[in-house]
This record gives structure tokens, sequence and C-alpha cells, in this order.
């Protein structure tokens, strides 16, 4: 028995001796194993000699300071000799676990866990800045590290009006350099691009029209559609009113449906306070089975009109009323129209969900962006006369 304890006290004296030693090693030779900036000449930083002047603390940080001074020269190295920049984009959020691993599969480390396990050494695994990077594969490891820390994200910002249809947002990304249009517009009208909860009640086949929500974007240089998609509908879901769902069964109305005649208030409403009173009236006549007769949609079938440069044909005539045969003509087709004309602000899907309560059937324009409403035709016809003289 006395032996035994002899020799469990000489293996742990021994095993002391040996961490002590792992610790001589490291302080010592600290630099072996470096972390240094580029600039005029160089700065060489131990390993000891980290943010803070934090020196490995316990058993398992030791171990750590070993394994990586073990694998200094795949730190140091570059993997490669091409000196072609790369762009790398870190979003919001995102871990350095998901960070080394997207590294790797660019060809831009060796080694995730290796990378991940010097960042959190060195305290810097909890630094990573969202934002984009040009890095190249004849960086370091080290110099890589150090480069995402501090980024270098080009932005871009783009403002989306209320009240326009998808092809004239092209038009603006394209115009301001954002991205290629035409690519942008494929995108909305493919309307499979991307998954997200708000489209979950869209027809089969449905495009994007009217999730374009009308916010002011900031996005990385080089975004894709699917990057500006993603966040317009993301933006929508905040900007939706608490209880929105419960409000729409109200109104006997899916999301889709909220939004399409969002986008025909957001087109007839000139005077913000009056969006609640012009959605009662369509609520209202789609109650009683009436054809919309909204000219927005009219508009909007109608398309771009090359002699004016417009995508809204304004003043738009009865025989024109009467003769664009589109689906999206609500003189010619009962119900709302297939889907969105328009992109909808929050105030106007908010008039949609939370209507004025009135009994109003019409409206007529007063020629100076205000409307005046009547419960019948008779009224209408008399408000006809009264404003257009007729």
């Amino acid at each position: 028995m006395y032996s035994v304890l002899r020799i469990l006290r000489f293996v742990f004296r021994l095993l002391l001796f040996l961490v002590a030693l792992g610790a001589i090693v490291v302080i010592v030779g600290g630099g072996i194993w470096y972390f240094q900036s580029r600039g005029q000449g160089e700065t060489t930083i131990a390993l000891n000699e980290v943010p803070g002047g934090r020196e490995p603390e316990g058993v398992e940080d030791l171990a750590l300071s070993l394994y990586l001074q073990s694998r200094a020269e795949e730190i140091n190295e570059p993997i490669s000799d091409d000196p072609t920049s790369i762009s790398f984009i870190i979003q919001p959020g995102e871990t350095a676990i998901g960070i080394g691993e997207r590294l790797q599969e660019q060809g831009l480390i060796t080694d995730a866990t290796l990378f991940r396990r010097f960042l959190q050494y060195n305290g810097l695994d909890a630094s990573l800045e969202a934002g984009e990077y040009q890095l190249r594969r004849d960086m370091t490891m080290r110099e890589i590290a150090e480069s995402l820390q501090n980024s270098l994200m080009v932005e871009v910002a783009i403002t989306i009006p209320e009240g326009w249809r998808a092809e004239q947002v092209a038009d603006l990304l394209a115009a301001e350099n954002i991205m290629d249009g035409s690519i942008f517009l494929a995108a909305v009208r493919q309307g499979d691009v991307i998954d997200h909860p708000l489209l979950a009640d869209r027809p089969a086949g449905a495009n994007l029209e009217g999730y374009l929500f009308p916010e002011t974007y900031r996005l990385p240089a080089q975004a894709t559609p699917e990057d500006l998609l993603t966040r317009m509908l993301d933006t929508m879901q905040a900007r939706l009113p608490i209880g929105w769902e419960s409000m729409a069964a109200a109104q006997g109305l899916s999301l889709y449906e909220v939004i399409t005649l969002a986008s025909i208030v957001e087109r007839e409403a000139v005077v913000p306070a009056e969006r609640p009173t012009i959605a009662s009236v369509y609520l209202n006549r789609l109650k009683e089975g009436m054809y919309l007769q909204a000219d927005p949609t009219v508009q909007y079938a109608m398309g771009y009109q090359p002699d004016t440069g417009q995508w809204w044909k304004t003043p738009v005539t009865l025989e024109e009323y009467e003769n664009v045969n589109s689906p999206y003509n609500t003189y010619l087709y009962p119900d709302l129209p297939p889907g969105p004309i328009a992109s909808p602000g929050a105030s106007s899907i908010a008039a949609v969900l939370q209507p004025a309560q009135t009994t109003y059937l019409f409206f007529l324009g007063r020629g100076d962006g205000s409307h005046i409403f009547a419960n019948t035709f008779e009224e209408h016809e008399q408000n006809i006369r009264l404003y257009q003289g007729q």
C-alpha cells in the first residue's frame, strides 16, 4: 500500500513538472509563435502578449497555446500565392464556427477548427465584425483573422418609394448602380427565389409584386436580388401591426389579399388621413358584390407608356376603362385583381386591416388630391355634377 502511494505521488509530481515545463516553454519561447501586423516594419506579438496582456490561464488554456504552437506553420503560411481579391461577407450574428467553415470552403484557410481555436485563444472570436471584406489566398490565417476585426464594408443605400410597381423598382436599382435591374425583376417575377413566412398564403405561381416593401435599405456592395428581397420581406413583417392575422381574418381576407387591396389604396390615396376611408369603400363594395372600378388597376394593366415615359397613365379615359382587356381591369372583372399592383406602405396596409367604419360605396376626386365620398349612386352623381360640371 505504501509503495502504491509513493508511485501515485511520483506521477502527480511528474505531471506538475511537465505542466510547469510547458509553461516555461510558452513564456520563454513565445517568440516562436506570433500574431503580427504588417505596416512600416513588423510588430511581433508573442502568444502570451495577446490583447489585454493575458498569459495562459490553467491547464486547458496552456494546452490550447501548445496546440497552436505545434501548428504555427499552418497559421503563418498562406494557403496559396494567388493574389486575387475575393469578396467575403460576414452576416450580422454569424458565429466564428460558421465563418471559419466558409473561409475553408472558399479556399482561404486550411482548417476551420484551427482558425476558430486561434481566434478563441487571442480573444478575437467575439469581435468579428459583420461586413464585406476583400481577402486573398496569399494571406496567412493570422492576417485573415486580423483583417476580419475591422469591417471595410462598402455600403450602398436605396430608397423605394411607396406605390411603385416592380418595374420602377428595377429601373431605380439599375440607375443607382445597385444591381442589375433585369435580374432583380426576373427574381420578382419568378416568385420562388426565397422562402419567407409572409409568402405562405400566396396563390401558386404568384410573383413578388406588392412585397417590395417601400423603405430605405442599406446594402453591401454587390448585393444580390435575394439579399434585397429578404430584407424587404423582413421589413414588411416588422412593420405589420400587432395582431394583423386576426384583423385580416375579421375582414375575410388573406395576407395576400390584404396586400393586393392595400396596393390599390396606396395608388388612390393622396391625403394620408383618407386611407382608412378609401379602404372602407373598397371593402364595402366587395361585400356588396360590386365591381371595384379602381382606376389604378387599369393603369397597371396598361403598363409602360412610351409616349410619356410613364408607368402609370394619367388620366385614363372611360373608353380605356372599357377596352383594356386584362384581369387587372376592375371595371371589367369583379372582385380583387389577381394580385397587388404596387408596393403599399405600412399606412395603406393598416388602413385595410383597420378600415374606417362607413357605409360609403363611392368616392370622387375633388381635384386637389382629396376625395368626396357617397353612400348611394345618386349622391355620387350629384358629386360628379358639383366637382366635374357634368
